[in-house]
């Protein structure tokens, strides 16, 4: 019991801090590009690098993962800190892009963590109690950063607010931790399943991402200062912070896939329809609220495929993490410069769609919920 709450203290400490530096990094770049006098559009690349991150950790996942998870998740720890430092006090671009990529790279590493040390029948539970986590913290990113740069310092120095707490995760966790022992089974998944709810992990990364990546940009574009859209920026992940501390309770009752994706729908279009800060605000709050529980729900899919170990099913997540967040937003980015930004959040809708349509045909996780499971779960 007691190492059950240690390990969840430790991976929802890792994911606040990721989510906090994650939901920042749209505004610190749009403020990067601005102290260094140079297009924004330069600049969209290293919004990629989180992604290319989890790529890289995807392709060596099995063999990070051979001594156990609690290994990424302390290298991932103090590889996010050194970069959100860099990145913090970065002179130039060079700096800047240094601390961007190790953020990328360690918070790659936190992610692959996560799922191996969260496992069980209630994972999508707990990762759901975590996720809210990063939610939470991601809620304070853009006023914290909005409020120093307004006060004449640079908004990136708040950056620097997840190093004290990531540097604890460096030191090895007490007693054991979740392995997966070889043997454990002789069966392989059946390849349409594992990629139908691979598929669904990039979709739903993909949605999140649009937002994550390019709602401070969609708030400038209102007309409010720069400042004024990170400060308004706090709707987005404020929506999920709320949408994932009621998800465990609500996946006991609705299908929270459809759910969300309807909520997340109407969300995308008051974003592309209103044309005042205010309401573009609600709207992309609506649509945080809709997009809390895809990720979580998604996942634990994932690692509830029959015949797939968690040591190949954590690489997997990451992979289709890593390549949502590198194509999805880069695409927004190129539809905007034919549509507008405004019409590029669009985008989403054949995304949900997409993701309603695979709906894995057997055991589907985005069923309520049995109650019982949810009283397990309380143990995180």
């Amino acid at each position: 019991m007691r190492h059950a709450v240690s390990t969840g203290l430790r991976v929802g400490t890792a994911q606040a801090a990721l989510g906090f530096l994650l939901t920042g990094l749209g505004a610190c770049l749009v403020i990067l590009a601005r102290d260094l006098a140079i297009p924004i559009e330069r600049l969209t690349w290293l919004s990629t690098s989180f992604g290319m991150g989890l790529i890289a950790v995807a392709a060596t996942g099995p063999v990070l993962l051979r001594a156990g998870p609690d290994l990424p998740l302390r290298a991932g720890a103090l590889t996010t800190a050194t970069g959100a430092t860099v990145l913090a006090l970065a002179p130039d671009l060079a700096m800047a892009t240094i601390g961007t990529l190790l953020i990328g790279l360690g918070g790659a590493g936190i992610v692959l963590a996560t799922p191996a040390l969260l496992t069980g029948p209630d994972a999508v539970l707990r990762l759901t109690r975590v996720s809210a986590a990063a939610s939470t913290a991601a809620v304070l990113s853009p006023a914290a950063i909005g409020a120093l740069d307004a006060a004449g310092a640079s908004g990136r120095l708040a950056m620097l607010i997840v190093v004290p707490p990531l540097l604890p995760l460096i030191v090895p966790a007490r007693g054991t931790v979740p392995t997966d022992p070889p043997g454990r089974t002789q069966d392989r998944p059946a390849l349409g399943s594992l990629t139908r709810r691979w598929t669904r992990i990039v979709l739903a990364v993909a949605v999140e991402f649009c937002f994550t990546i390019w709602a401070v940009a969609r708030l400038q574009d209102t007309g409010v200062t720069m400042s004024t859209a990170a400060i308004l920026g706090v709707a987005f992940p404020l929506g999920m912070a709320i949408g994932r501390l009621l998800g465990p309770t609500v996946m006991t009752r609705i299908p929270v896939v459809p759910a969300g994706a309807a909520v997340i729908a109407l969300g995308a279009a008051g974003t592309t329809v209103a044309s005042g800060p205010g309401l573009v605000t609600a709207a992309l709050a609506v649509a945080g609220i809709g997009v809390a529980v895809l990720y979580p729900v998604t996942l634990a899919e994932l690692t509830r495929t029959p015949g797939l170990r968690p040591a190949h099913a954590a690489p997997l997540g990451a992979l289709a993490s890593g390549i949502a967040i590198i194509t999805a937003p880069a695409a927004l980015a190129a539809l905007a410069d034919r549509v507008e930004l405004r019409g590029a959040f669009l985008i989403t809708l054949p995304l949900l769609a997409a993701l309603l349509i695979l709906r894995p045909r057997s055991a589907p996780v985005d069923d309520p919920i049995d109650p019982a499971t949810t009283h397990s779960s309380r143990r995180l």
